[in-house]
């Protein structure tokens, strides 16, 4: 049945999951100021920002497209689900991802034709596998593969992208850092599927944390914590100044223990804003240990 699109605009906001926008600023801070600061090209940041938000805010919109029509969303908890919570039209929440997308497409051809059309592949494949993670046949986001395309996409791709049409190449101090990045918003992935185990279970969404239940799934947060520690110890190898970032870590401790307890669906709501604070802490101390080169 159609459902007349009725979201106000702070229900559309809300529909975008501003929690979620770390997980597209971080890594192209962390990856522009990785290069020196009299080598970054302004415009080319913005663009680089502007590509990152529109793609994260597309990918957001179109989740919401493919979960409510499959009716997935309706056993879920958490943020507002436009289709699911029959807020707005399955239409007019899919054009809104398809402009998110257009918004990423027109950023990027512009960065190309700054720095390289080489660049072209990486752009569509983002937009596709923004696309493809709950949408089309088959979802590769029911299968348990969209931990692998956060930590790519909005890891190491997005971080070294960002240093790459800079410099033109890729410090080698960029690779842990990325690598750090791409840990974070897996956390801000998982956060949210420990929450819904219960209602992709029953909807057969295959993530990562239903395949391997809530104890295990739990432990696996807290090794992706360490493997954070672990990056920002790496780039301090070339940078040193980046052990700064071990302070922004804070958030992960209550986050952890939320992991380990015995908490399920809505009592582990508070995970999402501690992955968000330690995204965003972590992301700014580790920019500006980078920029002491």
């Amino acid at each position: 049945m159609t459902i007349e699109s009725r979201a106000t605009l702070k229900q559309w906001v809300a529909g975008a999951r501003p929690r979620t926008l770390p997980a597209a600023i971080v890594p192209v801070v962390v990856g522009t100021i990785a290069v020196r600061p009299y080598e970054v090209h302004e415009s080319r940041a913005l663009l680089a920002l502007i590509v990152a938000l529109a793609l994260q805010i597309g990918t957001n919109y179109a989740n919401d497209y493919s979960d409510g029509i499959r009716g997935t969303d309706q056993r879920r908890v958490g943020p507002v689900r436009l289709v699911g919570q029959g807020l707005a039209s399955p239409n007019a929440v899919r054009w809104a991802a398809m402009a998110s997308f257009l918004v990423a497409m027109v950023a990027g051809l512009i960065i190309c034709s700054m720095t390289t059309y080489w660049l072209l592949p990486f752009g569509a494949a983002a937009v596709l596998a923004g696309w493809l993670y709950t949408g089309g046949p088959r979802p590769y986001g029911y299968l348990g593969l969209g931990e692998i395309f956060v930590f790519v996409f909005f890891g190491l791709l997005a971080t070294a992208g960002s240093s790459y049409i800079e410099l033109l190449s890729i410090p080698t101090v960029v690779w842990p850092a990325a690598v750090t990045v791409g840990l974070l918003a897996t956390i801000l992935l998982e956060a949210n599927n420990l929450r819904d185990i219960t209602g992709d279970t029953v909807s057969g969404k295959r993530t990562i944390a239903v395949r391997l239940g809530r104890v295990q799934a739990g432990y696996f947060v807290v090794v992706l914590c360490v493997g954070v520690a672990a990056g920002i110890a790496l780039a301090t190898l070339w940078r040193p100044w980046a052990a700064v970032a071990f302070l922004g870590l804070g958030p992960l401790v209550p986050l952890c223990r939320l992991a380990l307890s015995d908490a399920q669906g809505p009592e582990l709501l508070a995970m999402l804003p501690a992955a968000a604070r330690a995204q965003l802490l972590v992301g700014a101390l580790l920019a500006v240990g980078l920029a002491n080169a």
